[in-house]
């Protein structure tokens, strides 16, 4: 469900799950986080591009294997709850750690953890019909991991907005907002990431190792904090009667009735 692809200067990691939105399976993470070794490894890549098949980015994790993991005994749900959480907390920080540039490129839906997957990338290229959303608080749960990510890139007050007024912001105003660098037509999302990553190849390896880090880990120095707090919130969130409900909802297609 991640198919791995080298076009030197660049790899593409493709969310290959389209008839589910691209929505993420535990599977499809360890996938990125195998795929993401595999092209640090090659030297001819010196950017990676994550996109997703079909007419979606990413809709966030698989609503469906949630409630599958809701249905077991208390103490396995649980623990299968907490592992899956800290699976995504581990993506998003091999993410930010990832030493060479990585290059969102979206195309639709952008949501949930699809969003955090997003916005863990250091440039991003959308299309114009592309949009961003955090509709976690509708199924009853955290969008935890996003959040911190969210304020990161576009500050605490765009971070309320969309976290608690439940806006859904279009491609442009993204980018008006910082969250999106370039607007192109579908079709063009990939091709204008490659060139991206070709002139990125221009640069020294080196130096653009060192400029992440900077970014990231020294001016974004309490952001792995954030993350490793926010995780533990996601997963306490899954363990209440409003996320039971609203899981349950989703999968039948109703509106949820909350406690």
């Amino acid at each position: 469900m991640i198919d791995v692809k080298v076009n030197p200067p660049s790899g593409t990691l493709v969310l290959n799950r389209p008839e589910r939105c691209n929505a993420l399976s535990r599977e499809m993470i360890q996938g990125l986080i195998r795929g993401l070794d595999d092209l640090h490894q090659q030297k001819n890549v010196r950017g990676v591009i994550v996109t997703g098949s079909g007419s979606h980015f990413c809709t966030g994790l698989d609503v469906h294997q949630l409630k599958e993991t809701g249905e077991q005994p208390d103490a396995d749900r649980q623990q299968q709850w907490l592992e899956d959480i800290e699976l995504v907390h581990e993506l998003l920080l091999k993410m930010l750690q990832f030493p060479k540039p990585l290059i969102a490129a979206v195309d639709g839906m952008a949501s949930g953890s699809g969003l955090a997957l997003m916005l863990a990338c250091d440039l991003v290229v959308a299309s114009h019909r592309a949009t961003v959303e955090l509709p976690a608080a509708r199924l009853g749960v955290v969008s935890g991991l996003a959040i911190p990510l969210l304020t990161f890139r576009a500050g605490a007050s765009t971070a309320a907005r969309i976290v608690l007024g439940g806006d859904r912001i279009t491609a442009s105003e993204a980018k008006s907002l910082g969250m999106v660098h370039h607007v192109v037509e579908a079709d063009q999302i990939w091709v204008r990431s490659q060139h991206w990553v070709e002139e990125i190849a221009g640069g020294a390896a080196e130096a653009l190792q060192l400029s992440k880090r900077l970014l990231n880990e020294t001016v974004g120095e309490s952001l792995q904090t954030w993350l490793s707090v926010a995780a533990a919130a996601a997963a306490t969130s899954l363990t209440t009667e409003a996320a039971s409900e609203g899981l349950q909802a989703f999968t039948e297609k109703r509106q949820p009735k909350f406690p």
